[in-house]
């Protein structure tokens, strides 16, 4: 258990917070960032278009989704940290990965774009008392607290960096 947070999250996101191994919320997202833009620094500029199977999202639009999720995340965990009990939606990300067209952004500008709202994001945790960390409210039909959102939001984008291994960029 990673305390002292109180770590309130719905089944579907257990595999998130379960790859997250540091047990402050603040050094987890920053690990996470140095290691996720590592890794995006390594993609070969003929990768980024590439996709491991029919049906699979390219490299730039897993990045994408990574982006958007990071958006919705935070917005949650701002959202409950103010204590705002307003019930949050859920979103459909192979809805808005049909929506987006990444073909015509510029990969810099979406490492940058992450870079920016990853830092943004570890502002706003570092901002985050224990309390607010620590408060729950309701997203996707769920009961979810900030700290657990910051762990979801790092163990997200490890889930991805993982599959980004393994399948895109893996030799075979």
């Amino acid at each position: 258990m990673k305390q002292p947070y109180n770590l309130v999250y719905g089944d579907f996101y257990k595999h998130y917070v379960s790859l997250v191994q540091d047990k402050s919320v603040r050094k987890a997202i920053k690990k996470n960032t140095q290691d996720f833009l590592q890794l995006l620094d390594d993609i070969p500029a003929s990768k980024i278009d590439y996709a491991y199977a029919d049906g699979k999202w390219t490299i730039k639009q897993l990045v994408q989704h990574i982006i958007d999720a990071e958006r919705v995340f935070s917005y949650r965990a701002l959202r409950i940290a103010r204590y705002d009990e307003t019930h949050l939606a859920g979103f459909d990300e192979n809805t808005w990965a049909e929506r987006t067209d990444v073909s015509a952004r510029g990969w810099k500008d979406m490492i940058r774009e992450f870079r920016q709202l990853r830092k943004s994001n570890e502002l706003m945790i570092d901002d985050f008392n224990i309390e607010q960390l620590n408060s729950t409210g309701t997203a996707s039909n769920h009961p979810v607290s900030v700290a657990a959102l910051c762990y979801i939001m790092a163990g997200h984008v490890q889930h991805h960096m993982n599959i980004l291994k393994e399948r895109y960029l893996s030799k075979k």
